[in-house]
Formats: C-alpha cells, sequence, structure tokens
C-alpha cells in the first residue's frame, strides 16, 4: 500500500495543537534531507518499454516477476484455486495431527490478509480510477490474479525454511529463505546480506507504513465522523493513540497465536461490512452494472481521455494492484511460515487466495461502486478516501460513519500484523529471546502514540520506501530460489493425486 500517494490525494487535513504542528515542521526539516534521497530512489520513475510514459520502475519489478511466476509455474494461480479453497475449508486438517507451527490455515490466511486489505482498498483505488478512468480496473484485476503466483513462491518458502524455536513456536519469512534457501545453493555470503537488509527494511516498515501511518490515519477519520475541527479529539491525538496503543498491545503480547485469534473474526467482519455495504449499492444500482462493466473493457483498451493513452490506464491499475495487494514484498511469508502444517506447497495454494480477496474482490468492489454511482464523470473535485466516501454516501447517507468504521479496523489490524512482520525481523537480527521481544512490542506500542499525535510526512515516506525495498530485495532470491518450489511443487502434486498427501477419510475419524 502506497502510504505516500494516498496521503498526498486522499484530501485529509492534519489536526492537532500549534504545539505539535511547529514539532512536526522541525522534524520534517531535519529528517527530509536525510530520507528523501532514498524515497526518491525507490519510487523513481523509468520509461516505459518502446512508450514515452512513465512508470515507477519498482512497479515493473513487483509485476515482472509476478508474470514469470505464473508461467514459470504454469499458471499455478489458475490451477491451484479449487485446493487452495479445499485447504482454508479445513477438507485436509487434522486437529490431533502432530505438526510444527501456531495456527490454523485459515489464521495465517487472515492474518496476511490483514497486514494488506487497509486504506489502499478506499483511497488508492479511487486515486487509480480517477487518474487512470474505469480501465484501470481491469488491469488492476489481472494485476491481482497474476500477483498470487509472486505469493505462493514466497510463502511456499517461508514454510519450508522456517525455524522451530525450543518453546514450540516459529520464526519463518524471507530472512529465513534468503539465508539457509541461499546457502544451500552456495551463496550463503549473499543469502545471509540479502537477509540482513530485508530485516532492517521490514522493521522500518512496519514501526512507520505499518504502524505509525496507520493510526495516524484512523484518528483523523474518527475526527472527521466527530464534527472535525469542533471533536472533542481535534487536538487529543495522543490521548487516541494511548487508547489505540493498550489495545494493540493486548493483542500482540500473546504472539501470532493471539493475532491469528483476532484477525480470524475481525477480517471476515469487516470485509462482510465493507462488501456488504458495496453489493447493496450494487444492487440498488442493478441496471448500471452492464455500463460499468462496458466502461472498465472499453477504457482498459482504449485509454481515452488518459494521458498515456492504453498504456497509462494499464499503468495506473498494476500500480494499484503492487500497491495493494504488496505480492513479491514478502511480508506474507512471514505470517503464512507460522501455520500448522508438514507441507509447505500447501500454504503456498493458501495464500492464492490472499491478493484475490485483496484486489480482485474488494478494490474492484470499491472501483465498481465509483464507477456505478457516477462519480467518476461528474468532475466533482474528490479524491481518494472522499471520493469513495461520496460515491457510497450517494446511495446510503450514512456510510461514512460505516466508512470510519473500517478505516479504523483496517488501521488496526494492519497494525497487529505489521507488528508480528516486525518482530520476527527484529528477532532475527538480535536473537530469539523474551528481552527482544518485550524491547521490539513496547517500542511498537509507543511509535502508536506517535502516529496517532504527530504528522511525520517524510517519516511516513522513507517508511513506505522500505516496505518496497523488501521487495527488491525479496524478488532477487525468489528468482534464485524458485526451481526448488518448482521442484517440490510437482512432487506434492503427485503425492497428493496418488492420495498420499492427505488421507481424508482417515483426518475425518482422528477428528470425531
Amino acid at each position: 500500500m502506497h502510504k505516500k500517494l494516498m496521503l498526498a490525494l486522499a484530501g485529509m487535513t492534519a489536526t492537532g495543537s500549534a504545539t505539535a504542528s511547529g514539532l512536526d515542521e522541525k522534524i520534517n526539516e531535519v529528517v527530509a534531507p536525510i530520507v528523501n534521497p532514498f524515497v526518491g530512489m525507490i519510487f523513481s520513475t523509468i520509461p516505459f518499454p518502446f512508450t514515452d510514459v512513465q512508470v515507477p520502475w519498482i512497479v515493473l519489478w513487483l509485476v515482472v516477476a509476478a508474470i514469470f511466476f505464473t508461467v514459470y509455474l504454469g499458471f499455478i494461480n489458475v490451477r491451484g484455486f479449487k485446493h487452495a479453497l479445499e485447504l482454508v475449508s479445513g477438507k485436509f486438517s487434522n486437529p490431533k495431527a502432530k505438526e510444527d507451527g501456531e495456527v490454523s490455515h485459515f489464521q495465517a490466511l487472515t492474518t496476511a490478509l490483514s497486514g494488506t486489505v487497509g486504506l489502499g482498498n478506499i483511497a488508492g483505488v479511487a486515486v487509480a480510477v480517477s487518474i487512470g478512468g474505469a480501465g484501470a480496473t481491469f488491469w488492476m484485476i489481472l494485476a491481482g490474479l497474476l500477483g498470487m503466483s509472486s505469493k505462493f513462491v514466497e510463502c511456499a518458502l517461508g514454510v519450508k525454511y522456517r525455524n522451530t524455536n525450543p518453546d514450540g513456536t516459529v520464526s519463518g519469512g524471507p530472512m529465513y529463505y534468503l539465508s539457509k534457501g541461499l546457502a544451500n545453493r552456495g551463496n550463503a555470503a549473499l543469502g545471509r546480506t540479502l537477509a540482513v537488509l530485508f530485516s532492517v527494511f521490514a522493521i522500518g516498515g512496519a514501526l512507520g507504513g505499518g504502524n505509525m501511518f496507520q493510526a495516524n490515519q484512523a484518528f483523523k477519520q474518527v475526527v472527521g465522523v466527530t464534527g472535525g475541527d469542533a471533536s472533542f479529539l481535534a487536538d487529543k491525538g495522543w490521548l487516541f493513540g494511548i487508547i489505540l496503543a493498550v489495545i494493540v498491545g493486548i493483542v500482540i503480547i500473546g504472539g501470532i497465536k493471539s493475532i491469528a485469534k483476532v484477525t480470524e473474526k475481525v477480517v471476515p467482519f469487516m470485509a462482510a461490512i465493507y462488501v456488504g455495504a458495496a453489493l447493496v449499492i450494487l444492487a440498488m444500482n442493478y441496471d448500471r452494472i452492464d455500463d460499468a462493466f462496458g466502461a472498465i473493457f472499453h477504457g482498459a483498451f482504449t485509454g481515452e481521455g488518459i494521458a498515456g493513452g492504453v498504456i497509462g490506464v494499464l499503468i495506473q491499475g498494476f500500480k494499484r494492484a503492487a500497491f495493494s495487494n504488496e505480492a513479491g514484498v514478502g511480508s506474507a511469508a512471514i505470517a503464512h511460515a507460522a501455520v500448522k502444517t508438514k507441507e509447505p506447497m500447501s500454504e503456498g495454494f493458501v495464500s492464492l487466495l490472499e491478493p484475490f480477496i485483496d484486489t480482485v474482490v474488494i478494490c474492484t468492489m470499491t472501483a465498481l461502486v465509483i464507477i456505478i454511482t457516477g462519480y467518476l464523470d461528474n468532475d466533482s473535485g474528490l479524491a481518494g478516501v472522499e471520493l469513495t466516501s461520496a460515491a457510497f454516501g450517494s446511495s446510503i447517507s450514512w456510510f461514512p460513519y460505516i466508512l470510519a468504521i473500517a478505516v479504523v479496523l483496517f488501521a488496526f489490524s494492519t497494525m497487529i500484523s505489521w507488528s508480528y512482520y516486525g518482530l520476527k525481523a527484529w528477532t532475527y537480527l538480535f536473537g530469539e529471546s523474551k528481552t527482544a521481544e518485550i524491547i521490539f512490542k513496547v517500542k511498537f506500542c509507543v511509535f502508536v502514540v506517535i502516529g496517532s499525535a504527530m504528522n511525520l510526512g517524510p517519516v511516513i515516506d522513507f517508511s513506505d520506501a522500505m516496505i518496497f525495498s523488501m521487495a527488491l530485495v525479496n524478488i532477487v532470491g525468489l528468482y534464485i530460489l524458485v526451481p526448488e518450489v518448482k521442484r517440490d511443487l510437482a512432487d506434492y502434486l503427485a503425492r497428493h493425486k496418488a492420495g498420499k498427501v492427505y488421507n481424508v477419510t482417515e483426518t475425518a475419524k482422528q477428528s470425531s
């Protein structure tokens, strides 16, 4: 989720006291000259091949990898979808089996989803269709489908190379498959270097984009629906931050099991609220659905009125998908690595559902509502979350309150997932000890308060850039390790076809 872009276009203004604003400015003045070169490098643009259209090179890096993994693995994103649903539904699960791991397939999925489903689905999609038109939706969906293959590779590797600690907890993710996987292939020094870089980037991304930004935007949304500048909370970001930090702390202190228990309830609930509201609006405007899909397909291949034509529309769609589902970033592999299973490939299948739900379902719902309600063509001057809110509010007058609830839930769920991502990166660098864990968790909660109370633009930009730096490092490792994923996948499918992976009848007997 590209927070810098959403902050610039969401139309949200900072609140707080004059003293806090002055402190913000002083911090920004010190930080900006240091971090801006790094931010500019990560999000710099290059010409799209054979055109004059400029595209962020990190988007091409993510999309090209997704295309390669899709083709190389024989379109696993399509042929593996049915098996993914079977695994998540528990068809092959045996609760009495002795397996390493801490959470179920469903809990691992919801934990990873909670880290990606957020403001990108609300504000980011509005930005994409505002700039790229209805046609951007088509390319967004396509990029989401391709991203499923990147998720498969990284999450399967996350389970394969995870560590099981003496206390039964597990640690996995890119840090481990980069160091251990590349060492197995004779590149130990490279693997260790990439793992350390990834961990540093993950910690920065967790404290900033996965924490401060989320707290900041949740606070602004609550203030907005409770009276704006006249709200009791308008100049009390610190108070909101303390309350939120306490709630977050209660959840994360219990580790991945506690986080998973919350996300398995919160994620379906918040998705049901948001998608349910969208479906109601689609039903109320059912006579316009055909026209909306017509506009999406027509705009995808004509690019009328859009700078850069078809390529410009394509870039907007691909950018939104890449920034929303984070396929290739490697963060989700940390959550999926905690699953209870003896079969790494099984979690690769489960992870296919993540970009599908995040991008193909939720992001598409946002785009359809904006298109169907006519807000894309009425030159309202709105953008980001304001455009989405107005589009929903045109049919449901009280939707801004629902949106506020969704934003707070999205922010909260993102924070608890990213706390786990940051924690595992922290313990990779400083050791698997209770002291190291407590230090990071306390630090994370302190940053919740800071994020709520201050408007740290360059700091957030920097952390955002660090999240996509994770992708730069992670994908290098995925290219090197994907041949063994292909071999393991072929072996898994052969054993599954022969009935040697899961014995459904025996599983049912043992579970009864």
